[in-house]
């Protein structure tokens, strides 16, 4: 089995060498390219996940594993982080899992997790690990039942009689009686979606210990029905205080079974593709972490609100060119701040006076200010050490002279450690509070 690891925007050479670590033989690279073509990231023409060039493969902004036969790669995201060389894939590697963790609202337990595993095993492989413990700690517990509703012809009367079918089925049948009951039964869609997820990694994981730990899964969820993914009633899940432990591994399960998570049987390259876009991951990280550090402020977050149009037509006044600003944050229904995120690395400005930001960008920015009536504008950016200094505001600039005020920052995602609290402290900075201050003695 080859297995590569790079990170977003490297190069893979092709090589005939299969043991050097630096290249990849064509064969290889041809099967990699062909699955990651099949991919919903892929986009039209399909180099959206992996660029298949003459003598390399070059990742673009999307991470996670591609596996074909006989071959896999895995691409990480571009995180600086102060660990050594052996060792920094194991470190981005628990960066993604914890930026997963917060984007999709779920604690994610990596206590069972050795340094040997954070080395040796790819993102999915980890993943697969987490879920697997995780719904096997949980179903010792024991498995969430439900009362179920069924519809049976009996001889005797059980639960309640169906008139209308009784009479017009087994009218000239007295011996058959329509019979509708509820059964408490565990073949629930909770279960049966947990059984998908299983069935779909043994299918996929290539870990010995994962085999194993899904092989005993399966056994438990021999009696529940077998129910394809596109096929399962998500809606019919139903979290109560009898079950609410599961929720975590509802939003697992959802992860491993979702488009994010296709098979390919496409030509030579049968295979699988686990795979993230960055910018997406990066605006739910960021916007699950602001709704916490905003709790108990005054202000409320919204992720991908707003949805005002630019442009009305005279004619039939009809909108057109729709807006979704990342991030709004309100106070009493005024909007105080807009945010952007963007997963890019901006430069210095002693290297650029424009920061490395795009003129689109700043254009975007404007005209969230002119919609939204707000004088806080920011465009949020991952730090790197190619910036000065520490985390926080990069540049400030007010709009055409005026009071509308557009900030570059930058968060450092290659740290933890009180990400609540630091975010907290940049939004909560003097203008924010000053307009709350304002809002609130208006409404006096």
């Amino acid at each position: 089995m080859i297995r590569r690891t790079i990170l977003e925007w490297e190069k893979l050479p092709y090589g005939r060498d299969a043991s050097d670590p630096a290249t990849i033989p064509e064969w290889a690279a041809d099967r990699i390219a062909t699955v990651a073509a099949a991919s919903p990231l892929a986009g039209q023409g399909g180099a959206g996940v992996l660029e298949h060039g003459r003598r390399a493969l070059r990742a673009r902004g999307v991470v996670g594993v591609i596996a074909a036969e006989g071959c896999a790669l895995e691409i990480l995201p571009k995180i600086d982080l102060p660990e050594t060389a052996a060792r920094k894939d194991a470190a981005v590697r628990r960066r993604l899992i914890h930026m997963l963790g917060a984007a999709l609202d779920m604690r994610i337990d990596v206590g069972a997790l050795t340094d040997l595993d954070w080395q040796s095993d790819t993102i999915l492989e980890i993943l697969i690990r987490i879920f697997s413990d995780k719904l096997a700690d949980a179903v010792r517990q024991g498995m969430p039942r439900h009362y179920v509703g069924h519809e049976e012809d009996l001889r005797a009367l059980r639960g309640s009689m169906d008139v209308v079918r009784q009479f017009t089925r087994h009218a000239v049948n007295p011996s058959r009686l329509s019979c509708r009951f509820d059964e408490l039964s565990q073949d629930i869609a909770l279960n049966q979606i947990m059984k998908a997820a299983v069935a779909r990694l043994l299918c996929v994981s290539r870990s010995v210990r994962n085999q194993r730990q899904l092989q005993e899964l399966s056994f438990t969820y021999a009696d529940i029905s077998n129910v394809q993914p596109d096929r399962l009633n998500w809606e019919g899940v139903k979290l109560d205080r009898t079950n609410r432990r599961w929720s975590d591994l509802l939003a697992l399960a959802r992860l491993l079974l979702s488009e994010r998570f296709q098979t390919s049987t496409s030509g030579m390259a049968a295979g699988f593709a686990l795979l993230f876009d960055m910018n997406v991951l990066f605006e739910s990280y960021i916007g699950q972490l602001i709704r916490r550090a905003l709790a108990g402020s005054g202000l409320h977050a919204s992720l991908q609100g707003g949805r005002l149009y630019c442009l009305t037509e005279e004619e039939t006044g009809r909108p057109v060119f729709q807006t979704k600003p990342d991030i709004i944050i309100r106070a009493s229904g005024d909007v105080v701040q807009i945010i952007d995120t963007k997963w890019k690395r901006i430069a210095s400005r002693l290297d650029d006076p424009k920061g490395g930001v795009s003129q689109a960008d700043v254009y975007q920015m404007m005209a969230y200010g002119q919609l939204y009536d707000t004088p806080r504008l920011t465009l949020l950016y991952p730090h790197h050490d190619g910036l000065p200094g520490a985390e926080g505001r990069q540049a400030q600039h007010s709009i055409g002279g005026g009071c509308i005020r557009l900030d570059t920052m930058s968060f450092n995602v290659a740290s933890g450690k009180d990400a609540v609290v630091r975010l907290r402290s940049f939004l909560l900075g003097h203008g924010t509070q000053e307009r709350v201050r304002n809002v609130a003695a208006s409404e006096e």
